[in-house]
């Protein structure tokens, strides 16, 4: 099976600075796109950045300018690096992919379990 483990949350305060990074392990083929979405309770998930396997980009306008996503093709690592951060940008941030598995190859989305960023005032 194929797995997504998210590690670098934390307590940070307001104008510091996050990086988060999610690896995706198991029966990969290739993986066609990740990203990192973050929910707060009540509220529907949201997309805050995602990258194609060609390095293509988008972000949500709340965080342009402020957070970068990156990735390494060569180690299934997708990474979100924010910068002066804001209370508001305190969720469960979740990493997400798009891809194909492999033996029978299978396109898939997988969903990691999720780390949390607390941003204190």
């Amino acid at each position: 099976q194929v797995q997504l483990v998210e590690s670098g949350g934390g307590l940070v305060q307001a104008g510091g600075s996050l990086s988060l990074t999610c690896v995706a392990s198991g029966s990969i083929f290739n993986i066609n796109l990740m990203g990192w979405y973050r929910q707060t309770p009540g509220k529907q998930r949201e997309l805050v950045a995602a990258i194609t396997n060609g390095g293509s980009t988008n972000y949500a306008d709340s965080v342009k300018g402020r957070f970068t996503i990156s990735r390494d093709n060569a180690k299934n690592t997708v990474y979100l690096q924010m910068n002066s951060l804001k209370p508001e940008d305190t969720a469960g941030y979740y990493c997400n992919a798009l891809l194909n598995s492999r033996g029978p190859i299978r396109y898939l989305e997988v969903w990691g379990q999720g780390t949390l960023v607390t941003v204190s005032s």
